[in-house]
This record gives C-alpha cells, sequence and structure tokens, in this order.
C-alpha cells in the first residue's frame, strides 16, 4: 500500500524578503490568513546573513532587533498561533553566512553560529532554511544541521533551497556540496529542498523537470518547485495559463506532490503590489486541480468562506526591496 498524503501536502510556501515600501510602512501579511481561499502552510522569513562582526546578524540590512521590525514579529506570531509555520532563510545571494560557518576551528563555528541559534530561540522559529549560494563542503552543511536538531528537537524544520539542476547533476550547483550526497547522508533530518525552478536553473513551464527529479530517485514530498511570483523577481516566470496546466498535473499524478513555493510576496501576481496575496490564492485553487486561473483575473470559489474580515494593508504601493542586492 503506497504512504498516505501528509496533511500539509501539498504545501504552499511564500518567501517574504521585502517588508517595507520606500517610505518605510510595514508590508502587511496578515491579508494571507484574513482573505478567502487561501491554503498557506508556510512563510520563509528573508534574509538572515552572518557578518565578519558575529554580533552584528541581520535581517536584510539591520539587526533582527531593530525598531522596524516590530510589525513584521507581531504578525509573524499571528500566523504562528493560526497554524502558518514561520522559518528563517539564512544566506541566499549575498556571499559570507556559510563561508563563516565552515570552518574547521570549533571556536570560529561558535561565534558565528550562537548569533543565529539566539535569533531562532528569541523569536520562536518554526525551522531554518539554507540557502546556501557559495561554495560549502558537505563536512560544513552535515555539521550545521546536525547542530540544528541537537539544538532545537526533532519537530524543527531544516529545509535547503537548491537551484533545480543542481538536484539533476552535482556540476550544476551554487552550493559547493552534492546534494544527493546530503540526503544519503542527513535526508532524515530535512524537511524538504525549495527547490529554485528559475533563472536559468530550472523550468516549470512544462512538467518534464520535475518528473526527472522524480526518475532520478528524488521522493515526491521532498521536492517544493520554487517559482518566481513576477518576471520583476528574476527569469523564468512561467505565465497563469502554463501554471494551470502543469501544478493541477503534477498534484493528481503524485498524490505526495510538495508544493510550491513563490519569490517573493510583496509585489506577486496577479495581484502585484496592491494585492500580493492572491498569489496565494491562485496558488491554492491550482494546488486543489480545480481549476486554470487566468494571467489577470482570481477567480474564487462561491461557496467557499472566507476566513474573516479583510485586514488593511499599507496604503502607499511604490514597493522596492528591502534586501534587493540580497536576493534569492
Amino acid at each position: 500500500m503506497p504512504p498516505l498524503p501528509h496533511p500539509e501536502l501539498p504545501r504552499l510556501i511564500t518567501y517574504y524578503q521585502t517588508h517595507h515600501t520606500p517610505s518605510g510602512a510595514p508590508i502587511s501579511v496578515l491579508p494571507l490568513l484574513q482573505q478567502p481561499n487561501i491554503a498557506l502552510t508556510h512563510v520563509i522569513l528573508a534574509a538572515i546573513h552572518i557578518n565578519e562582526d558575529p554580533t552584528a546578524i541581520t535581517l536584510n540590512d539591520h539587526h533582527p532587533s531593530h525598531p522596524r521590525f516590530a510589525t513584521l514579529w507581531a504578525e509573524l506570531r499571528i500566523l504562528q498561533a493560526s497554524g502558518v509555520k514561520v522559518l528563517g532563510m539564512l544566506g541566499g545571494a549575498a556571499p559570507g553566512s556559510f563561508t563563516r560557518l565552515d570552518t574547521d576551528d570549533e571556536a570560529t563555528f561558535e561565534r558565528y553560529y550562537g548569533p543565529v541559534a539566539e535569533l531562532i530561540r528569541a523569536r520562536a522559529l518554526d525551522g531554518l532554511d539554507l540557502d546556501v549560494e557559495e561554495p560549502m563542503s558537505l563536512g560544513g552543511v552535515v555539521r550545521l544541521i546536525d547542530r540544528l536538531r541537537a539544538d532545537f528537537g526533532a519537530g524543527f524544520l531544516i529545509t535547503l533551497a537548491p537551484v533545480a539542476a543542481a538536484l539533476l547533476d552535482a556540476r550544476r550547483n551554487l552550493s559547493g556540496f552534492d546534494y544527493e550526497a546530503l540526503e544519503v547522508l542527513r535526508g532524515r533530518e530535512i524537511a524538504w529542498y525549495n527547490a529554485q525552478f528559475y533563472c536559468g536553473w530550472g523550468d516549470c513551464s512544462n512538467p518534464a523537470m520535475y518528473e526527472m527529479l522524480l526518475a532520478k530517485g528524488w521522493p515526491p514530498e521532498k521536492i517544493v518547485v520554487g517559482l518566481v511570483t513576477t518576471p520583476r523577481n528574476g527569469a523564468g516566470w512561467v505565465p497563469w495559463n502554463m501554471l494551470g496546466t502543469v501544478l493541477p498535473l503534477l498534484v493528481g499524478r503524485h498524490p505526495r506532490f510538495g508544493g510550491v513555493m513563490g519569490w517573493e510576496y510583496f509585489n506577486s501576481l496577479p495581484g502585484g503590489e496592491e494585492k500580493p496575496w492572491e498569489w496565494a490564492q491562485a496558488m491554492t485553487a491550482l494546488l486543489r486541480g480545480r481549476r486554470t486561473v487566468a494571467d489577470t483575473k482570481v477567480e474564487i470559489d462561491p461557496d467557499e468562506g472566507g476566513k474573516g474580515d479583510v485586514v488593511p494593508v499599507p496604503q502607499e504601493f511604490q514597493y522596492h526591496s528591502d534586501g534587493e542586492r540580497e536576493g534569492e
């Protein structure tokens, strides 16, 4: 008898890196709870950086305790109380975090790892997403995973964010280590992989690449299809008419399909900067296999109730990325 689907499958995940408008007003994530027909499972808060001074850890460009993040932390606690898991993302395109952790000197590792662990505890994060986009040794990432598991227990979510091509060919890789070898060594500790199917490293305009991953032996529940949510966030954006064919097909074909993640929240189509939560509405529909979603409109089932009153969002919508030089 095949395994039963995981209760959270398929996952619906959004990265949250741009937290403020250019004027400094918070960009609210509460509509992901309050708008109807959204089955969000995880939010990944980006991007945590380890800097040369171990005490100068940053969330994008500011220390996580900076007053600018007061609304952010309050809203993320509300999401957690409502059943959405909140992870932090360590690393990304800005180099240095994993180079500093990938050391043979235990004292150096402790100095740089300690502030990350302190942040996880202070903000009660449900997990950590390791977005290794710089050379790191296999031994270094194994040590980091082992330490996170030892410090935070069996329920703590550890994920990685490889480019999709790296799961097929270790030579097409930004991380340095072989993900197949990592899965053999520590796959039991890794909840899933947020595979980047964009920027030339993958393609979700048809199901071929995902099926190639499964043919290679990757379990469907371990592979989350990563998409850019708008052409503004990177090359490889897939139009809704294509996704409306591909995603329901994958969901129907694979009962343990791992899900979809989007990079990133604040300007997601079809709603764009004014209604970024519509991406999650559209994805919820597709992951339920109900219908194709048009490029410019998200249709909602009239018999599906909402989750409460709509939460107001900031009135100014001239957004920029808080960490646009440091994105995934």
